[in-house]
């Protein structure tokens, strides 16, 4: 729902109707991610995309129908042996798609929902997809704090409310599935549980030209982007205009200090492109020894690269810690620029993320989005 949020809550502060379709389950090859969503406006427009172009006439349809009627639907789309014009993937995966009708009485909770996530304060919204028909779309809305709104069972709020939050520290959507009455080992009932988190962190170490493109590149994908160097000569705004901010400090200390103060997680990533060893073998020491972040890359020659693996084991950093560190950084593109470094940089963040090879998709065989 964040890509259509901002039209949706226009239209919702106007009192006006609109229909939310959200896909809350992919199976196989699938193009969007659960969470992807399209809005059927009051006027008839179409806001948003669900499978990227191969079951929108059919869902915008839906749409309409649920508009008219009222009543949410979980409907699922598939690839079709039968009849190659029928509604279907024709990447031949499978997505489950809820549609429901979304007014000021259906979704009170949407103003302070848009609000959160403006201000990237953690927020989750979990509505019932399927089970009894008086209970389909009625939600719950977790704050780390509070919750407002209510599925129509007490038992099932509080489980909820617990599940939803170990979603939002991960940032993560789930399907998950109760008991009719929230029975944690139960089924007859499921939750789909969007969680809208802070956006991810993505700390660029090093002043030099490979940053600024790297912290571009970092913004598009949507990490919050620093760039953090001691030299304030170089550690300007001016030079970084993709980064949301930028930090003179001792890389080591500054790192150990966002760690001490809660603010690296398991979606944080760290690309360390100083390549020098006054900066990068203190801030590397610390950076391996964190419990939990996404991605540490290390920019550098072979030479620099074994320099700073036999310094590290020299701070007793083990083998298992080095193994965390991608270096020399990226994958192999043969970039040569600092755009073409950063898309190859960036490469290896999304393969790590998702467990791809690398290799190009025409070597391989079986599906390309692997989706649950």
């Amino acid at each position: 729902m964040r890509d259509v949020l901002a039209k949706l809550d226009e239209w919702w502060e106007k009192g006006e109707t609109a229909a939310l379709a959200t896909v809350v389950g992919t199976y196989s090859s699938a193009p969007r991610q659960a969470g992807a969503s399209m809005l059927v406006g009051p006027a008839g427009e179409a806001v948003g995309s669900v499978s990227g172009g191969c079951v929108e006439g059919a869902v915008y349809e839906l749409g309409e129908q649920v508009l008219a009627g009222g009543r949410p639907v979980l409907q699922r789309y598939g690839v079709s042996d039968d009849d190659a014009f029928a509604v279907g993937l024709t990447c031949g995966g499978i997505i489950d798609i809820f549609v429901e009708k979304v007014t000021p009485e259906s979704f009170a909770q949407l103003g302070a929902v848009a609000e959160a996530v403006r201000d990237e304060k953690p927020v989750a919204v979990a509505t019932v997809v399927s089970g009894p028909a008086e209970r389909l779309g009625k939600r719950l809305v977790v704050w780390p704090d509070r919750t407002d709104g209510g599925t129509g069972s007490a038992r099932l709020d509080d489980a909820l409310r617990d599940d939803a939050r170990g979603l939002l520290d991960a940032g993560r959507n789930a399907m998950l599935t109760y008991g009719v009455d929230g029975q944690r080992r139960g089924e007859g009932l499921s939750v789909f549980v969007e969680s809208f988190a802070p956006p991810p962190r993505m700390i660029v170490f090093g002043a030099i030209d490979f940053a600024a493109a790297v912290a571009k590149i970092g913004n598009f994908l949507g990490f919050r982007v620093t760039v953090c160097d001691a030299r304030p000569v170089f550690a300007t705004a001016s030079r970084f205009p993709g980064a949301n901010e930028v930090v003179v400090e001792w890389p080591h200390r500054y790192l150990a200090a966002e760690a001490e103060a809660g603010r690296i997680d398991r979606r944080t990533a760290l690309c360390v492109l100083t390549h020098d060893p006054k900066f990068d073998v203190p801030l590397l020491e610390v950076a391996l020894r964190l419990p939990e972040v996404a991605y540490i890359g290390a920019m550098g020659s072979r030479r620099t690269h074994e320099d700073r693996l036999e310094r590290l084991r020299e701070r007793g950093i083990t083998e298992e810690e080095i193994a965390r560190m991608s270096s020399p950084i990226g994958l192999d593109l043969g970039a040569r620029t600092p755009e073409e470094t950063a898309v190859s940089i960036a490469a290896e963040m999304i393969a790590k993320h998702w467990g791809g090879g690398g290799e190009p998709l025409g070597r391989r065989e079986g599906p390309i989005h692997i989706n649950g």
